[in-house]
């Protein structure tokens, strides 16, 4: 037989362990799978936890371990001479279930979009168990080691980049006419606006109107705080702010 993959040599050789006639290989390949979930699937679940995310540590080892011993039964968990068994199906199963669930983590807000990364962390924590499960353990380890450098590395290199289209939040009174004055400030600024949205609100009990759109800055974003301060003495806003800036 030739091998593909280191994991697949080891597989062979552990299903070959067969002390008594019992299949104890295939017991330890199982039972070191779900291990390995475990550590893996935790490092992304703890760094989730750290953020104060909704889905942490116990949403995303839920998921991983339930996803690595689906793809154990569907390796191991139907008779062996039921030949006409697909191994992938079970998995294929998973893989749609999971996206509703990642679906349900992300909530609409008048602000934006939350917690697309989040349900990202549950989809390859379930990829990451299905790897487990199918005992490509080196594809896993490496894998989780990629997620993490993108939820932390990665999260810098996002900072930086979002610094030249900073999202804006302006709550004006209702009837004020802004939509002129923002753009001729775009303009002052060398900038252009993007996504906007605007929402009805109540603040003090009286009615106001809540604007968010993107900005552009075309020479950059190192102007965004004197952008800031001209919308303010322009405007006169009840309140402004950028979204997700530190």
């Amino acid at each position: 037989m030739k091998y593909i993959t280191f994991d697949q040599k080891l597989v062979e050789e552990a299903i070959k362990w067969q002390p008594g006639g019992w299949p104890l290989g295939n017991l330890l390949l199982s039972l070191a799978a779900l291990v390995l979930c475990v550590l893996l699937v935790g490092i992304v679940g703890i760094e989730r936890e750290r953020k104060g995310r909704s889905a942490g540590l116990r949403t995303h080892l839920l998921v991983g371990i339930g996803s690595t011993i689906v793809m154990i039964i569907s390796i191991y968990g139907f008779p062996i001479t039921d030949y006409s068994r697909d191994v992938a199906r079970l998995a294929a199963q998973v893989i749609t279930g999971v996206g509703f669930l990642g679906a349900g983590a992300i909530m609409h807000r008048s602000s934006g979009i939350k917690g697309l990364t989040t349900a990202g962390t549950i989809w390859v924590s379930m990829a990451i168990g299905i790897a487990c499960g199918s005992f490509n353990f080196i594809l896993a380890t490496a894998g989780t080691l990629l997620i993490f450098l993108v939820l932390t590395l990665f999260r810098k290199v996002e900072v930086k980049i979002s610094k030249n289209n900073p999202t804006m939040v302006v709550v004006v009174p209702a009837g004020e006419a802004v939509l002129g004055k923002l753009h001729s400030i775009c303009h002052e600024f060398d900038a252009s606006l993007h996504s906007m949205s605007s929402n009805i609100s109540e603040v003090d009990g009286k009615n106001c109107v809540e604007i968010v759109f993107q900005i552009l800055f075309e020479s950059g974003g190192e102007r965004s705080e004197e952008f800031l301060t001209r919308v303010e003495q322009e405007i006169k806003p009840i309140s402004v702010h950028y979204l997700n800036r530190k």
